[in-house]
């Protein structure tokens, strides 16, 4: 699977091998990794990519990415789905970035590509979730185009409907 592009980043679907790095944040020989990369949220993510693998092989087009900048190829976070469409079509997404890379719409960018690429599959609904108190997240989702949903005690949701 190819690199998902935007004007400054690369979407890099994760391979087995780059997932384990990123998991147990133990860079390898070719790595390029920006300081403060891999943070939790990326290693949790390649962990989840990691058991979608054991259970049923690559789940690409709906697994992870390193979000990499196209200038450089560095890995300043990641994204990804929680696996493939539900029974209704629909998908959710998380991701991170490098503290240092924050607050520069490099995140809103990467969404708004997955949304992109969501639409490609024939995604139906693009679902995303931020705690309550992660308000550049609720930022970053609102930028992409998701609208606010719902909360609860824990969460605030954001969705999109992808018209087909």
């Amino acid at each position: 699977m190819n690199d998902l592009l935007t004007e400054r980043l690369a979407l890099h679907p994760f391979t087995t091998a780059e997932a384990e790095q990123v998991a147990t944040a133990t860079p390898g020989p070719d790595s390029n990794w920006a300081p403060g990369y891999p943070a939790e949220g990326e290693q949790s993510g390649a962990r989840m990519f990691l058991r979608a693998c054991e259970a049923v092989g690559d789940p690409h087009p709906f697994g992870g990415y390193e979000i990499r900048l196209r200038s450089d190829g560095r890995a300043i976070g990641g994204i990804g789905f929680h696996g493939g469409p539900d029974e209704d079509g629909a998908v959710e997404i998380g991701y991170g970035l490098a503290e240092s890379f924050r607050g520069q719409g490099y995140a809103a960018e990467a969404v708004r590509r997955m949304v992109e690429f969501a639409r490609e599959q024939g995604v139906t609904t693009f679902l995303g979730n931020t705690t309550h108190d992660n308000v550049p997240s609720q930022h970053v989702m609102l930028a992409a185009g998701l609208q606010f949903a719902r909360q609860d005690e824990e969460l605030r949701y954001y969705e999109l409907a992808l018209k087909q």
